[in-house]
């Protein structure tokens, strides 16, 4: 009996979950990309695939030419054979080889600036089984995301900040959404310690959301400098401004003047 009570409980809070997700928008969200880093490598994906389609194709219809050549035709049967042969190797391409989400252990491997760009990939596969808020934050960290990897393009791997992109983007905050999924889901809205599981997750995303924030404004403090040195060093060069055009005077031109006298009469 007590197994009974604990399963209907187990089951009402899960409905009760389905149906707060729901009026949040629900969680089968698009599978869109998070930010640029995804998206591009996402497209590369994409290019490859259609690459391996068109070589298939090509070597298809080449060893069909080849063959009606020798057999000076392939015949109404060659020809099924060639379109099943060509739409086959559209379909199993297309479909293959499937895109790999990074795996946790390999997040945090090559230079900063990819970890940053695989970190993108491996959030986005993680989504759909967060909280629609804590989902809201990634969709927004991912453009974080992207603003952080180009202050990173060329800096030194040994670089304090790089050290602390690589400990924030790649260890605390995918360690932080394993331990969240590791979590029953039945117990994720249960208050603990002074909130639910979703509510703590979701405070830690905003937390280091704004400390990405924070490393961006400060990895281009740099370039600001730079463009407001190269500002001044304009002003001085070539003066604060330039001078205004003179205006045009529109008055009217003077009209001709008359130097003839009027004829005398014969009465004068």
């Amino acid at each position: 009996m007590g197994d009974l009570t604990h399963n209907s409980d187990r089951l009402i809070e899960e409905g009760r979950m389905l149906r707060d997700d729901n009026r949040s928008g629900g969680r089968h969200r698009r599978a869109v990309s998070i930010g640029k880093g995804s998206a591009a490598a996402k497209q590369k994906h994409w290019v490859a695939k259609i690459r391996n389609v068109v070589i298939a194709l090509f070597a298809i219809w080449v060893a069909a030419g080849v063959l009606g050549m020798v057999l000076n035709g392939i015949g109404f049967a060659g020809v099924m054979a060639l379109v099943l042969a060509s739409v086959v190797a559209v379909a199993v391409l297309g479909q293959f080889p499937k895109m790999k989400t990074p795996k946790r252990a390999d997040i945090n491997k090559g230079d900063v600036q990819q970890m940053v760009g695989r970190t993108e990939l491996w959030l986005e596969a993680q989504r759909p089984a967060l909280p629609p808020p804590a989902a809201k934050i990634l969709d927004d960290m991912g453009v974080q995301l992207d603003a952080l990897g180009l202050q990173l393009d060329g800096l030194d791997q040994n670089h304090p900040k790089a050290r602390e992109v690589r400990s924030l983007v790649g260890e605390q905050l995918p360690e932080m959404i394993d331990s969240y999924r590791r979590i029953p889901a039945q117990m994720r809205r249960e208050v603990r310690m002074g909130g639910t599981p979703d509510e703590q997750l979701t405070d830690s995303l905003g937390k280091i959301s704004g400390e990405i924030d924070s490393i961006t404004r400060q990895l281009a403090e740099g370039s600001l400098d730079d463009l407001a040195i190269k500002h001044r060093f304009l002003d001085y060069k070539f003066g604060a401004g330039t001078a205004p055009a003179p205006e045009l005077d529109h008055s009217p031109l003077p009209g001709p003047t008359s130097n003839t006298t009027p004829k005398s009469t014969g009465a004068d």
